[in-house]
């Protein structure tokens, strides 16, 4: 049934003595408050929702009121009962949305009204976004599964993010949990490579759960998150090798105590093994290894082409932690390799059965430059925690003790 607004009637000075002369009291039955409100589904049109039409989720939303009418308030909430903010115009003519919409959404917006006598109506209208037309999606790395302390997490974007203001929508979105709970935060390497590591390690047999709220987030230029696989991961002993190249030993420790003392043989000059925490990659029994493959001359004085086993890879350039037959002799008194870490074949099958993926691998004491970050393995340890807080779109230049939760929304900033 539609509503015909009423309208106020002026009454003259006399009329309004008789309900005193009476003594009635002063509230009247007749107060639009206490009335039942009105339906105003005629009274309001929400822009581009007619006929049960799709909303376009990249346009702002509009409610407007006809009749005669004037809009009090409007509450819109996603499925989830997030708010959507949004500003009405003085006359209540109008009220137009200001957070953005998610792409393929159910919403429902209830809109409050008053006539020229001011009673009270009510609409509620729900009504969904159309779909996206170009998607980013998020898929993280590694797979599911047991990890050393030092693994870092990996997020690769389907496309390119390169504002500020888009990558901090999308950061905003990567959820990472922790038991125990840990401070940590994501690094932009680049333009579709996000990492995330705590502050310190991972604390051993911790469970790790990884996922991404951006499906239906307008992260900008027209592009909205599509959805994405969680991750579960967990964590083991805190495993750690430590190779001092000047003294010619490796240390490996579990969990703060050390469990064997190693002789080896790292790089010799013009080919130092590297310096900085690295994380294990993987590992194989067997792999071929060849001078020609790090840019040495096959024929050449430093020309090799050696079978080797029990090889456990620190670096994709080839750094390995490997048995070494040939220079047993020198192991714990010289470094003669071309970059790895060789030892005796006992010790390298006793290290490739006690370590996995994610564990760390530390060198010191080596002339060699200083493990890079990101290009060749997981060099995310060798930043400082401060540095590292740089490459986040949400706790750059924000003070310490600053977290993705701090800022974390689920939906798009309201």
């Amino acid at each position: 049934m539609s509503h015909s607004p009423r309208r106020r009637t002026v009454l003259g000075g006399v009329l309004l003595l008789i309900p005193l002369a009476l003594g009635g009291t002063g509230c009247s039955s007749s107060n639009p408050l206490a009335e039942t409100p009105y339906d105003a589904t005629e009274q309001v049109v929400l822009k581009g929702a007619e006929d049960g039409r799709k909303v376009d989720p990249s346009l702002p939303l509009e409610v407007e009121a006809t009749g005669g009418d004037r809009i009090t308030d409007v509450i819109a909430t996603d499925a989830a009962g997030r708010y959507v903010a949004g500003e009405l115009l003085p006359d209540g003519s109008r009220w137009r949305s200001t957070g953005s919409l998610a792409a393929g959404a159910h919403y429902t917006v209830r809109v409050s009204t008053e006539d020229e006598n001011g009673a009270q109506g009510r609409r509620t209208i729900g009504f969904d976004t159309g779909p996206a037309t170009r998607l980013l999606t998020v898929t993280f790395g590694p797979k599911s599964g047991t990890y050393g302390v030092g693994q870092p997490i990996t997020a690769e974007l389907s496309t390119p993010v390169q504002t500020p203001a888009a990558r901090a929508v999308v950061e905003r979105t990567l959820r990472v949990e922790s038991k125990p709970a840990v401070q940590g935060t994501w690094y932009w390497v680049n333009n579709r490579i996000l990492h995330y590591r705590p502050q310190e390690y991972w604390p051993a047999h911790a469970t790790i759960d990884v996922h991404a709220t951006l499906d239906g987030i307008k992260v900008g230029g027209g592009m909205y998150g599509g959805p994405s696989q969680p991750l579960h991961l967990t964590t083991g002993d805190r495993v750690e090798a430590v190779t001092d190249a000047a003294g010619h030993y490796m240390s490996v420790q579990k969990n703060g105590q050390e469990i064997r003392s190693i002789p080896v043989t790292t790089g010799k000059p013009g080919y130092d093994t590297r310096n900085g925490v690295k994380v294990i990659l993987g590992q194989e029994s067997f792999v071929r290894m060849r001078g020609d493959t790090i840019g040495i001359a096959e024929g050449s004085a430093d020309s090799y082409d050696l079978p080797v086993y029990w090889a456990t890879r620190v670096t994709w350039s080839g750094e390995y932690v490997h048995a070494a037959p040939w220079s047993v002799g020198s192991q714990g008194a010289d470094n003669v390799s071309h970059g790895c870490t060789g030892m005796s074949t006992e010790n390298a099958k006793w290290f490739f059965d006690n370590v996995r993926v994610g564990d760390i691998v530390k060198v010191v004491g080596s002339a060699g430059a200083t493990m890079t970050p990101f290009d060749n393995g997981f060099g995310d340890w060798n930043l400082s925690w401060e540095d590292w807080r740089k490459g986040s779109a949400l706790v750059a230049g924000k003070r310490e003790g600053t977290t993705l939760a701090d800022a974390a929304r689920l939906r798009p900033r309201v």
